[in-house]
């Protein structure tokens, strides 16, 4: 969702040429501080680094590529579950990613289109290190690692 003028903010100074530093709130409570470039047709798209909070509280820091979450970033969730890792096109994908349950349980590894995909690292609400290669939400044939 692009930047539009029915958005509430101020766009500063440009930051370098093409580059632009803005402060927004949507219409929905959402708020963008962060970079941005005014396209061909006027409308504000967020790229660079920015950080996005949505009106329910989902708060996102990091990269920003076309109006997507692009590249290195953080997404925490009200629920407490964060993911820290590559984003691709406003999802989790990229080799080396982590997500925390709200539970405290987390994931290490690759992911795909938001999906746990490829080889991998679960520690479960015990602490026990689980290792392995994971397909969406299987994981068949994991293997304790163990801590000596």
């Amino acid at each position: 969702m692009a930047v539009s003028d029915k958005k509430k903010g101020k766009i500063p100074e440009t930051k370098e040429e093409g580059t632009l530093r803005v402060s927004y709130i949507f219409p929905n409570g959402d708020k963008y501080e962060g970079e941005c470039y005014r396209s061909v047709d006027g409308v504000v798209v967020r790229s660079g680094t920015g950080k996005h909070i949505s009106a329910n509280g989902i708060i996102y820091t990091g990269k920003w590529h076309d109006d997507k979450m692009n590249g290195r970033g953080r997404l925490e969730h009200p629920s407490g579950a964060v993911y820290e890792g590559e984003f691709k096109d406003n999802m989790y994908h990229g080799s080396s990613g982590t997500y925390t349950f709200p539970d405290g349980t987390k994931y290490t590894g690759s992911f795909n289109k938001n999906r746990l995909e490829g080889e991998g690292e679960f520690t479960d609400r015990q602490g026990l290190d689980w290792t392995g290669t994971f397909h969406n939400k299987a994981a068949p044939g994991l293997k304790l690692k163990l801590n000596m």
